[in-house]
């Protein structure tokens, strides 16, 4: 790189002008950039009326909360622990059922598999749906639906995964060899035998992986459901925090630190066997 950089201003200084980084236009459109760009963060700071006082004050109220956090009280523990053994099964029911739905959703959302183009666009259009609600949009509206608890949780996580699994196992699916599927194909096998011995061999370590990721995503986002009355840990946080109850509070956030830790320590494991 620096060789170049000496080939140009040798070139410049031949030519009797000074050398520079960028030319004349690239430098207008460089500040024009900075300019829109920071006209919309100074615009949206305006536009959202933040309560300045309580920014510049917010450091003194981090450590006077803080102060009454510490230490943490572990008298609830048994409740904590049975919150988080909810949380688990929320995430673990929840992806369980998504790989039904996903899965067939995958297959028509795969240009390769799709049996037309209606279908195509069907199955992409919920894989979009449902990559485009946060999990929580999902619980407020099955809360509406069945009520507060684990069911509305478990509904929330799963619609939210079906986007993300479909996604992905549509996009592994695209890229299989296709010769296999052509030689089966060419001996008049049946479209069932295809899939289940010309595709599925070779999307599987990638299914694993993929389920095992979204697994472990699926635990840190039911740990917030409670928030909305959608079972789990955050039930148990939002009841801490609306009573005052900071030491508490702070055994649930150590709980929650935990549990996500060790999701993530099992999944790492996890994928590299099956990777």
């Amino acid at each position: 790189m620096g060789e170049e950089e000496n080939m140009v201003e040798q070139t410049a200084e031949l030519s009797g002008r000074p050398w520079t980084r960028y030319s004349r236009k690239e430098r207008w459109l460089r500040f024009t950039i900075y300019f829109f760009t920071l006209f919309a963060v100074v615009w949206a700071i305006r536009d959202i009326d933040i309560f300045w006082p309580w920014v510049w004050d917010a450091p003194t109220q981090i450590q006077n909360l803080g102060s009454r956090m510490w230490p943490p009280e572990f008298e609830a523990w048994s409740a904590i622990l049975n919150a988080m053994l909810e949380t688990v099964h929320i995430a673990t029911l929840s992806t369980m059922l998504t790989i039904f739905i996903a899965l067939p959703v995958s297959y028509i959302a795969a240009q390769n598999t799709t049996p037309n183009r209606l279908t195509l666009w069907i199955g992409r259009f919920i894989l979009v749906s449902s990559r485009s609600v946060n999990t929580i949009i999902w619980a407020l509206l099955f809360v509406a639906i069945f009520g507060p608890g684990v069911l509305a949780g478990i509904l929330a996580v799963m619609f939210r995964s079906v986007g993300f699994i479909g996604k992905l196992m549509g996009e592994a699916i695209e890229e299989i060899d296709r010769r296999p599927v052509e030689s089966m194909e060419a001996t008049g096998a049946s479209r069932m035998k295809v899939v289940l011995f010309g595709i599925v061999p070779q999307v599987m370590p990638a299914f694993f992986a993929i389920v095992i990721l979204r697994w472990d995503i699926n635990i840190r986002e039911s740990t917030v459901l409670g928030l909305v009355g959608a079972g789990g840990i955050g039930v148990l946080l939002q009841g801490s925090i609306d009573t005052f109850a900071w030491q508490t509070v702070a055994t649930i956030l150590l709980a929650i630190i935990g549990l996500v830790l060790l999701g993530e320590a099992l999944t790492s494991m996890l994928r590299k066997k099956v990777l």
